[in-house]
């Protein structure tokens, strides 16, 4: 038997397209491969997604919501408990070597919840307290909130290593009604 030019044509196009095909379901096979991968990898990054959101649900269903007994002022009344928070303003400002000038409560604000107590406190201080003041304020119980502040600088015109300051604060604080 003798094959013929033509026939060796259509046994290398036969051949030509079986690894065509081949090389076709090689990649198909690798395709589907690293798309499993994938989706594996994506599942188990879901599932810690969804196992850290059910543990921070069941975390703050545990947690109660309202804030502890710490850090509101418990008085009978508001003029009490503005007398609590001059107290406490002295002792703070005393621990910080400032002395303090002024202090008056203000009214309730119209758009004020029933359980704010709103003062405005006048401070002597040294520059370099300053910051340790503040940051006791706003991170100690009770609870203190500054809405403004307005610093002068000293009267004086000659130079200071550390000069001492005017510091007027407009600040509230949380007041719960209690025995006292």
């Amino acid at each position: 038997m003798q094959i013929n030019r033509e026939q060796m044509i259509c046994v290398g196009a036969l051949g030509l397209l079986l690894l065509t095909c081949l090389v076709a379901v090689t990649l198909s096979l690798q395709a589907r491969s690293s798309a499993v991968n994938e989706l594996t990898e994506r599942r188990e990054v879901f599932s810690r997604l969804e196992a850290r959101a059910r543990a921070g649900i069941n975390a703050s269903a545990r947690k109660p919501g309202a804030a502890p007994a710490a850090a509101s002022l418990e008085a009978p009344s508001a003029g009490i408990a503005a007398a609590q928070l001059q107290t406490y303003l002295s002792q703070l400002a005393s621990g910080q070597r400032a002395t303090l000038v002024s202090y008056g409560a203000e009214p309730a604000r119209r758009e004020d919840s029933a359980d704010f107590v709103r003062a405005q406190v006048t401070l002597d201080i040294a520059q370099t307290a300053l910051q340790g003041l503040l940051y006791a304020l706003e991170s100690q119980t009770p609870y203190v909130f500054v809405d403004s502040v307005t610093l002068q600088p000293p009267t004086t015109q000659r130079a200071v290593a550390d000069p001492t300051l005017r510091l007027t604060l407009s600040l509230h604080a949380l007041w719960r009604r209690g025995a006292g």
